[in-house]
């Protein structure tokens, strides 16, 4: 009998790459908020229960980081509470679980990448309240994998790479901070990894379950990710202003209310060491992105004012 994988958060841009990444894998139930909302965990138990998954791929979470310094027991039962829950459910069924975190954990003092054995210390609540669902996920169920990643896009949602493409269809001029430091990651390639160390789990050859480190290689700055975008999406012959002007800015914007690390690099070392996973250079991730995007919208309607 083919396993029975779930994944919530199926509207979000991980949860849609999952979805599709995940399917080979064996039956596919995937959940978004009218099916499993996680400021009623109840119901999110009751979903589970309903569908018994060997494998729970939880992609919810709340992601709106300056809202949540004003809903912090939203933000706190979205990201730690239920997901331990789910967790809880999981081990007391036998089913795997896997999670995914964020650089926000660590502070950004740090001057090189962050490993999973460094001592977080979150600025924000958004950060906190992912490090404390890390630790409860963990606690609850010893085959849980949770993957801390950064800078997550895709061409599904609302992200970065997207804003800087609608905001230079419009704007001659665009101001982008260049002191801080992380690696942009596509959801894409997530999903792919989580579908090869499930693979592996499914096929009983399981890497060691436990805390990852799972982002693209290399890294740069919010003003270098768009200088890359910008440059690669007029090579494609994407219909850009040809002399949109970039300016760097430096220090936290007064207009956000969450403190951002300066530092989120990430140490993949382990993943790839005991998972085997591959990480590729961001610039890759970046690339593919604006070829989807090139395939699916070649005229940039949807970004479009």
């Amino acid at each position: 009998m083919a396993p029975k994988l779930l994944i919530t958060g199926r509207n979000g841009q991980l949860g849609r790459a999952l979805t599709q990444s995940l399917a080979p894998l064996g039956e596919l139930v995937a959940l978004g908020r009218a099916e499993a909302d996680f400021l009623n965990p109840q119901g999110v138990l009751a979903a589970l229960e309903a569908a018994k998954p060997d494998v729970v791929v939880n992609a919810a979470a709340w992601t709106k980081v300056d809202l949540a310094e004003s809903s912090p027991q939203e933000a706190r039962q979205t990201n730690a509470l239920t997901p331990a829950a789910l967790a809880g459910w999981a081990k007391s069924r036998g089913a795997v679980f896997v999670g995914y975190s964020t650089d926000y954990v660590f502070d950004g003092a740090k001057s090189s990448p962050y490993s999973e054995l460094d001592t977080p210390n979150p600025l924000n609540v958004y950060g906190q309240t992912k490090l404390e669902g890390d630790l409860a996920v963990l606690a609850q169920n010893d085959r849980s994998y949770v993957f801390r990643t950064s800078w997550v896009y895709s061409t599904q949602g609302q992200n970065f790479p997207k804003t800087i493409l609608r905001l230079a269809l419009a704007q001659p001029r665009l101001a982008i901070n260049d002191d801080q430091t992380g690696a942009p990651t596509s959801a894409e390639f997530l999903a792919a990894a989580t579908s090869q160390a499930l693979a592996d789990c499914l096929n009983g050859r399981p890497g060691p379950p436990g805390l990852y480190n799972l982002t693209a290689s290399g890294a740069t700055t919010w003003l270098g990710f768009a200088e890359r975008l910008l440059a690669q999406a007029r090579a494609l012959g994407l219909p850009l202003p040809p002399t949109t002007q970039i300016a760097p800015t430096y220090g936290p914007d007064p207009s956000r209310p969450a403190k951002r690390p300066l530092n989120s690099r990430l140490d993949t070392a382990k993943a790839q060491r005991q998972l085997g996973l591959v990480c590729p250079p961001w610039q890759d991730g970046v690339d593919q992105f604006l070829a989807r995007l090139a395939k699916s919208d070649p005229e940039l309607k949807t970004l479009r004012p």
